[in-house]
C-alpha cells in the first residue's frame, strides 16, 4: 500500500528509474518511513517490473522513463552511470516545473556532465551517492533498512536551489542515512580510494585465481579463507556498473592506482630482502585504520550481508 499524502511526506510522487538492488531498496525505504506518498517503478526489463509488482514495491510500473516521470516531483536515477545522458534526454521534456532529479551513481563529476545539459528550466538536479549497496541485483535483493546508519553524499553545484537540497537531505535522513555534502571532485577522489580501487584489486585477484589451472584453481576456491572470500564478494558486483564507474572516474582511479602501485613495490622489496621491520611498521600503522572504521560505525555488514559500492 502506498502512503497517503500528508504534511509528513517529503515528496508526493517519486519515479525510481532502474529497479535493481538500490532502486528497490529506495522504494522500500521511502514507504517504510512514510517519506513519499506514491512510488513509480521504472525499468526497461519487463521481467524486473513484473517481479517488483509481485513484491508490491510500487504504485505504478512502467518501462518508459518519459512516462514514469510525468507528474512526479522527484526522480531518482538508479541505472549504471553510462546510461545517464540517454535517460536525461528522455525525461527532460516531461519533467514537471519544480521537479527534483537525483541519482545514486558512485561517480559524480561525470554524472553532472551527463545530466546537467539536459535539465530544463525549473527542474533541479541534486547529485547523490548512497554508500550502500550490494553485489546482488534485482528487486529481491533490496532492503528497506539498507541506508540506516550509512552515509549518503550529496554533491550539488554552486547555485543549486537550496530548498531542493534541503528536501533531498530530509528525504534520505528520514530513511536513516547520514547525509553529507561535498564537492563532486572531492567525492570522486575519496571514493577512488574507499570503493573503486578495492573493487579493481578484487577483480584482479579473483582474475588471477581464475587463470590458475586444474587442481590448483579448484583448491584456491575450495580453501577460500576470509580474505579471498571477501574479494570474491566484491568481484561478484555488476560488470556493467563497474565498467562505467572506472571509465567515468578514470583520472582519480589512475591517480590512486599509481600510489597503490608504488606502495606495492615497496612491500615487494621488503619481502624480497627480508626487511621484517618495514613490514611490521606498515601493518601496525594500517591496523589503526580498522579501528577508525569501527569507531565511525561503518564496519557492520549491510542487510543480507551486502557490501557498499
Amino acid at each position: 500500500m502506498s502512503a497517503s499524502p500528508s504534511a509528513d511526506t517529503v515528496f508526493d510522487r517519486v519515479a525510481i528509474i532502474g529497479f535493481g538492488n538500490l532502486g528497490s531498496s529506495i522504494a522500500r525505504a521511502v514507504r517504510k518511513f512514510g517519506a513519499v506518498a506514491e512510488v513509480v517503478a521504472c525499468d526497461v526489463d519487463a521481467a524486473v517490473l513484473e517481479r517488483a509488482r509481485e513484491l508490491g514495491l510500487a504504485d505504478a510500473y512502467v518501462t518508459d522513463p518519459a512516462a514514469a516521470v510525468a507528474g512526479v516531483d522527484l526522480v531518482v536515477i538508479c541505472t549504471p552511470v553510462g546510461t545517464y545522458a540517454t535517460i536525461a534526454r528522455m525525461i527532460a521534456p516531461h519533467l514537471a516545473p519544480g521537479a527534483v532529479v537525483t541519482d545514486v551513481g558512485s561517480v559524480k563529476q561525470a554524472v553532472i556532465h551527463a545530466i546537467r545539459p539536459h535539465m530544463p528550466k525549473g527542474a533541479v538536479f541534486v547529485p547523490g551517492h548512497p554508500i550502500a549497496g550490494s553485489e546482488k541485483s534485482g528487486p529481491d535483493a533490496g532492503s528497506g533498512d539498507l541506508f540506516e546508519g550509512r552515509f549518503w553524499i550529496l554533491t550539488p553545484e554552486s547555485g543549486t536551489d537550496p530548498d531542493a537540497v534541503t528536501r533531498i537531505t530530509t528525504l534520505w535522513a528520514r530513511c536513516g542515512a547520514i547525509v553529507e555534502t561535498m564537492s563532486a571532485d572531492y567525492h570522486d577522489k575519496v571514493l577512488a580510494v574507499t570503493s573503486h580501487l578495492p573493487h579493481l584489486i578484487a577483480y584482479t585477484i579473483v582474475g588471477t585465481a581464475f587463470d590458475l589451472e586444474g587442481q590448483e584453481q579448484r583448491d584456491v576456491i575450495r580453501f577460500s579463507a576470509g580474505g579471498f572470500r571477501d574479494f570474491t564478494r566484491l568481484a561478484g558486483s555488476s560488470p556493467e556498473m563497474w565498467r562505467d564507474v572506472f571509465l567515468n572516474n578514470r583520472e582519480s582511479v589512475l591517480e590512486m592506482l599509481q600510489r597503490f602501485t608504488e606502495d606495492l613495490t615497496y612491500l615487494q622489496r621488503a619481502i624480497r630482502w627480508g626487511e621484517g621491520d618495514k613490514l611490521f611498521e606498515l601493518f601496525a600503522r594500517t591496523r589503526g585504520v580498522r579501528r577508525d572504521v569501527i569507531e565511525a560505525k561503518q564496519s557492520d555488514p549491510f542487510p543480507e550481508g551486502d557490501s557498499a559500492d
